[in-house]
C-alpha cells in the first residue's frame, strides 16, 4: 500500500555506447547458440528412435528448461542495450525475478538428476533399465520443478509484498532479489535471511549430490582395464565437471559468499557466466558432442 515506484531502472552491462554495441552482438550471438544447440537437442532426441533413452529424455528435458531460463532476461537485456531504455516496470520486474529464480533452481535440480541418471548406467549398468524406467524418469523430473516452486514461491512472493518507495535504480542487468531487498523501504531482513537459508540448501545440496555421483564414476571408470576406455571416458566427465564447477562456484560466490550485498560490477560478471556462458557451452558438452546425437544429427541431415 505504499509503494511508490512504478517502474525500477537497471543500468545495465555497460555505460558506454561502443561497449553496448560490443555486449548486444555478444549476447546476439551466445542466445543464438543457446537456442540452436537446444532446439537440436530436442529435435533429434524427439524423432530418433534409438535415442528414446532416459538419458537423453533428461537431457531433452534440460534443454526446454534452457531455453526459457535465457530467455528470461535476455530478450530484455538485448532490448535494453540496442535502444538504450533501461527501465522495467513494476510487474515486469517482480515476473521476471520469479522465472529467473525459478529456473534457474530447476536447472540445478536438473543438473543433479543428470548426474544420479549417469551413476546409475556407469556404476549399476545392470540393473539401469529397471531402475530408471519410464514411470521413475518422470517422477523426477516433475519433482525437480515442483520443489524448485515450492522452495522458490514463498521468499518471492514476500519480496513482491515489500513497499518500494525509492531509490529505484538496480546496478545490474537483470531483476535481482538481493539489489530488490535493499532497495525496500522497509525492514527485509527476515526475507534476507529466508532467502538465504533457501539458497543453502539448494545450491550445497544439489552439488554434494552431483559431486558424490560424479566421484563414483570415476572411481568405476577408474577400475576400466582399457587404457583407452579411460581416457574416453575421463574426456567425457571432464568436460561435464567443467561446466559443473564454473556454474556453481560461480552461482554460490554470487549469493551465498559471507556479507554480499549485490550492486557490484564484479556481480554482473559473475552473472553473466553462470546464466548465459554455461548456458552456451550446456547442449554441447552434454549431448552435440555424444557420438550417438552427432550419427543421428548426420541421418536427419541426409533425409
Amino acid at each position: 500500500n505504499h509503494t511508490t515506484v512504478v517502474e525500477f531502472v537497471l543500468l545495465g552491462l555497460a555505460d558506454s555506447r561502443r561497449l553496448e554495441i560490443t555486449l548486444f552482438l555478444f549476447l546476439v550471438v551466445a542466445y543464438f547458440l543457446v537456442l540452436l544447440g537446444n532446439i537440436s537437442v530436442i529435435s533429434i532426441t524427439l524423432v530418433n528412435n534409438f535415442l528414446q533413452t532416459p538419458m537423453y529424455y533428461f537431457l531433452r528435458n534440460f534443454a526446454l528448461l534452457e531455453i526459457t531460463f535465457t530467455s528470461t532476461f535476455i530478450p530484455s537485456t538485448l532490448y535494453s542495450l540496442l535502444t538504450e531504455r533501461k527501465t522495467i516496470s513494476l510487474p515486469g520486474c517482480f515476473l521476471q525475478m520469479l522465472f529467473f529464480y525459478y529456473l534457474g533452481t530447476c536447472t540445478l535440480f536438473h543438473m543433479a538428476v543428470m548426474s544420479l541418471d549417469r551413476y546409475v548406467a556407469v556404476c549399476h549398468p545392470l540393473h539401469y533399465t529397471a531402475i530408471m524406467n519410464s514411470r521413475f524418469c518422470l517422477r523426477l523430473i516433475l519433482s525437480c520443478w515442483a520443489v524448485s516452486f515450492l522452495l522458490m514461491f514463498p521468499p518471492t512472493v514476500m519480496t513482491v509484498q515489500l513497499p518500494f518507495c525509492g531509490p529505484n535504480v538496480m546496478n545490474h542487468f537483470y531483476c535481482d532479489t538481493s539489489l530488490l531487498l535493499q532497495l525496500s523501504c522497509t525492514d527485509a531482513g527476515f526475507v534476507e535471511e529466508l532467502m538465504f537459508i533457501v539458497l543453502i540448501i539448494i545450491l550445497p545440496g544439489t552439488l554434494i549430490v552431483t559431486a558424490v555421483s560424479y566421484g563414483c564414476i570415476i572411481i568405476t571408470i577408474l577400475q576400466i582395464p582399457s587404457s583407452a576406455g579411460r581416457r574416453k571416458a575421463f574426456s567425457t566427465c571432464s568436460a561435464h565437471l567443467t561446466v559443473v564447477m564454473v556454474f556453481y562456484s560461480t552461482c554460490i560466490y554470487r549469493y551465498i559468499r559471507p556479507a554480499q550485498r549485490g550492486g557490484q560490477d564484479s556481480d554482473k560478471i559473475l552473472s553473466l557466466f553462470f546464466s548465459v556462458l554455461t548456458q552456451v557451452l550446456n547442449p554441447y558438452i552434454y549431448s552435440l558432442r555424444n557420438k550417438q546425437v552427432k550419427q543421428a544429427l548426420k541421418e536427419s541431415i541426409l533425409k
